[in-house]
């Protein structure tokens, strides 16, 4: 049976590479192949400290021949945005070397130049042993732009994910049973903008509930806009009556309203979650749910017309927007078609021959929970990345419009 390694800097947490990761996993094992996961930190087969995110340059400099033993029983390895976001330079340069020739898949869930502070970094390694996977079209072409050839593969859903319970999650949240729940399912970041999905809770009358923890120094601007609100605040996920932690299934159906107000997202889970859950979205203008709206979704903008307009919504709650939206996301984003997809990319490299097939594409359980398993990595042409001039995407270019997103409103449910 082939070995297949994951890789990245982290892996197991709710984190949306950690969860796409884990989902790549499953379908792997679907194919055949045996997978383990090698990560900085988090839940690993084999962890290398030089690996995270906040590894000091000496640890992750000291740590090739960790990497090479950690996956010399790799037949493939699979490198989950290690070597695509700029987080740990000297990490991205060791598994890219380590992996110089050898079969690998670098799945880019980010690119450098997507985010402000790396607007200036180069493209990411390539070689000609590896195959490149985007998690957007908007990342396929910008990485054509630098002559690497990328394959498309969106991040894939369960159509039907576990019932979370709704009565339990809202007694421990001390949530009555007819207040409106806004959720915002992330971590709390600059680019998340809590704030705007603050606002959207004040707006219809709502409390406001922040999944997540605060990450890259954002707590004390966190504690400032959530001290701020003017509506009542939950964070986290509590414990329920039995004593287990409540889980994101349990979220989904606790709340009214899920908010994904981000500036800036690779792919944006919830965009296809809340449509899966049957929950209405309010989204933020971040470029790549422009791409995602092509699919038919409708999801509702943060301008006052749209809150007007979800507002009415929630006192109706028509079943035909969540019929429609669980629709496109069973059309295009289906979990079990992804083994194919994967099995399409793999097809020719290294002599991977021979796949298991696809055989025994039941059982999704396990995956509607917070966090999971596995991750793979990727390396460069010539030991290093070439060398090109970045095209210029700074932050001042046109953030795309509110229609730009959504397209035509959802019909006003009061005629």
């Amino acid at each position: 049976m082939p070995r297949a390694a994951l890789v990245s800097f982290r892996l197991g947490g709710g984190d949306g590479v950690s969860i796409e990761a884990a989902k790549w996993s499953w379908a792997l094992e679907r194919l055949g192949f045996q997978t383990f996961r090698v990560a900085g930190e988090g839940d690993a087969d084999r962890v290398i400290p030089g690996l995270a995110i906040d590894a000091a340059p000496s640890a992750a400099a000291a740590s090739r021949e960790e990497v090479r033993a950690a996956l010399a029983d790799a037949d493939l390895v699979v490198v989950e945005n290690l070597c695509s976001l700029p987080l740990n330079p000297n990490a991205a340069d060791v598994v890219a070397r380590v992996l110089a020739g050898r079969p690998a898949v670098l799945r880019h869930h980010d690119l450098p130049w997507q985010r402000p502070q790396f607007s200036g970094s180069p493209p990411p390694a390539d070689d000609p042993e590896w195959r490149h996977v985007t998690i957007s079209e908007r990342s396929r072409r910008e990485l054509a732009e630098f002559g690497i050839v990328a394959t498309t593969i969106y991040n894939a859903f369960d159509p039907r994910p576990p019932t979370g319970r709704r009565t339990e999650t809202r007694a421990a949240l001390g949530v009555a049973p007819d207040t409106r729940l806004v959720l915002q399912p992330t971590r709390a970041l600059v680019r998340k903008r809590v704030d705007a999905a603050v606002r959207v809770a004040e707006r219809l009358r709502a409390t406001y509930w922040l999944l997540g923890p605060a990450e890259d120094g954002y707590g004390p601007e966190l504690e400032c806009v959530l001290a701020d609100a003017r509506c009542p605040v939950r964070r986290g996920a509590p414990q329920l009556a039995h004593g287990d932690t409540a889980t994101i299934a349990d979220a989904y159906a606790a709340c009214d309203v899920v908010a994904l107000t981000s500036s800036i997202e690779g792919f944006g889970n919830p965009s296809v979650e809340s449509a899966t859950y049957r929950r209405p979205l309010v989204i933020g203008p971040y470029p790549v749910a422009v791409e995602l709206a092509g699919f038919g979704f409708q999801w509702f903008t943060e301008s006052t017309e749209d809150l007007s307009r979800l507002e009415a919504w929630l006192e109706t709650r028509d079943s035909a927007l969540l019929d429609h939206n669980a629709a496109v996301a069973r059309r295009h984003f289906c979990l079990a078609d992804l083994p194919a997809r994967l099995e399409a990319v793999l097809t020719g490299l290294g002599g991977l021959g021979g796949l298991g097939g696809l055989g025994g594409l039941g059982g999704l359980g396990g995956l509607g929970r917070l966090g999971g398993p596995s991750a793979l990595a990727g390396p460069p042409r010539s030991g290093l990345a070439r060398s090109r001039a970045v095209p210029d995407r700074s932050t001042k270019a046109r953030l795309p419009s509110w229609r730009d997103v959504c397209g035509p409103a959802p019909p006003d449910p009061r005629g």
